[in-house]
């Protein structure tokens, strides 16, 4: 970005500046930067004291903020202009410009320059120098003129002299120039860390692709020989060396199920999504009957509405479903008589899928943890699990246009509640 302004030193003599500052951090900011620059300077924290002072001791510039309680910075402006014994010293007015107003207020003061917040020391530093190296050019006599101007339906009188209006425009032109640059090189920086981001991914995913293939090569090859070992010698080993084999064989499924978790998750953020007509209800049909096999309790009802149709990506709403049906049968298996539910309907206005459980819920004041990685809300000891699952489908539902949330008590189920695209 190009600098607008070069160095300058200022010198007062036994003259001084004053400001008014209603904030404590920006005003210590003004003090640092006239200690730092050996300027003589009186600084308040009110329009009103420094009235008082400029009456007793007119300085050589104000400096002053616009948003004050009481007298406001305008009306700060418009008295010292208004004062024929004071209407020469240059009034700088420190805004934000996030009106046009500000620019005919600024007029109808009388101001004579304005700067944005934030600033730097530099650039306010070159606008003192600017107004007190033009003061004696700009002293009030001839040719001030009276103009009314209507803004916005409202009617304002300027009494600035033509020097005032056209140093007061620059200063506002300058100031979008300034702006216009800081937002280029925003620009720049957010383009340059974008495409550091999208090499970032890149290289996530290319680390599990090789974590899927380097890690599940020989964890294959743990649980297939325990498995084998498990199924011709448990009868001639003793009780602590089938217990063994037993940890070892789950301890290695847990950490196939982690690697699994941890790959959706990383997919789920930078996989094409390829829309696709998909009957949620077949799917979730066929997730139902195998868990049905794995968890064998002859009790569990489970309940599908029929046609629920959406638009997504298939193998991406998969895992949304393999998570949130395998947490239901899961989080409900110590249930005697486990109850589980999936459809669709209204919820506060909007068309929701909703898979529901009469398990062991959670506290919701908990829930902000809900959707973190790795963040979980029941012991490993009460349901086994990594705390990567929710996580994923979250970040899938979002990347489709869509959201979830979850409603629950503990011990009394929970519903979990979500939209694919804004139309559910």
């Amino acid at each position: 970005m190009k600098n607008l302004t070069t160095s300058f030193t200022i010198s007062l003599g036994e003259s001084h500046i004053l400001a008014v500052e209603d904030s404590l951090v920006q005003a210590k900011k003004l003090q640092h930067f006239f200690d730092q620059h050996g300027i003589n300077s009186k600084l308040f924290n009110n329009a009103n004291d420094a009235y008082t002072s400029v009456l007793e001791k007119p300085p050589i510039l104000i400096i002053s903020d616009i948003v004050m309680p009481g007298m406001d910075g305008y009306e700060f402006c418009a008295k010292i202009k208004s004062d024929p014994a004071l209407c020469d010293i240059p009034v700088i007015l420190l805004t934000s410009l996030s009106d046009p107003l500000d620019i005919v207020k600024g007029l109808q003061a009388g101001a004579d320059n304005f700067i944005t917040k934030p600033y730097n020391d530099q650039y306010l530093l070159s606008r003192i120098h600017f107004l007190l190296a033009n003061r004696d050019m700009r002293k009030s006599g001839a040719g001030d003129i009276s103009i009314e101007i209507v803004f916005q339906g409202i009617q304002y009188q300027i009494n600035s002299d033509k020097r005032q209006i056209l140093n007061l425009l620059l200063s506002v032109y300058e100031a979008a120039i300034h702006r216009n640059n800081e937002l280029i090189e925003t620009k720049q920086q957010l383009e340059t860390m974008n495409t550091d981001l999208h090499a970032a991914n890149d290289e996530l995913d290319a680390f599990a692709r090789t974590v899927s293939h380097d890690l599940r090569s020989p964890l294959g090859g743990i649980i297939g020989f325990s498995q084998m070992l498990k199924e011709d010698y448990e009868a001639i080993l003793d009780e602590d060396a089938n217990s063994h084999l037993d940890w070892i064989l789950k301890s290695a499924n847990t950490m196939n199920t982690l690697i699994t978790d941890l790959l959706n998750y990383s997919r789920s953020g930078r996989a094409n999504i390829v829309p696709v007509s998909l009957n949620l209800s077949h799917l979730a049909n066929e997730i139902v009957n195998d868990l049905k096999t794995r968890y064998g309790n002859p009790n569990i009802k489970v309940t599908v509405q029929e046609e629920l149709e959406t638009v997504a990506d298939k193998a991406l709403i998969r895992i949304v479903l393999d998570n949130l049906i395998g947490n239901a049968f899961k989080y409900s298996s110590k249930k005697d008589y486990p109850e589980i539910s999936i459809g669709r309907k209204e919820v506060y206005g909007r068309s929701m899928f909703f898979v529901k459980d009469n398990g062991a819920g959670f506290d919701m004041a908990k829930s902000e943890k809900l959707f973190s990685p790795f963040e979980r809300l029941h012991l490993d000891e009460e349901f086994h699990g990594n705390g990567v699952g929710l996580s994923t489908v979250k970040r899938i539902l979002e990347r489709h246009g869509g959201d979830i949330w979850a409603e629950s008590e503990p011990d009394k189920g929970a519903t979990f509640y979500f939209a694919i695209g804004s139309a559910g």
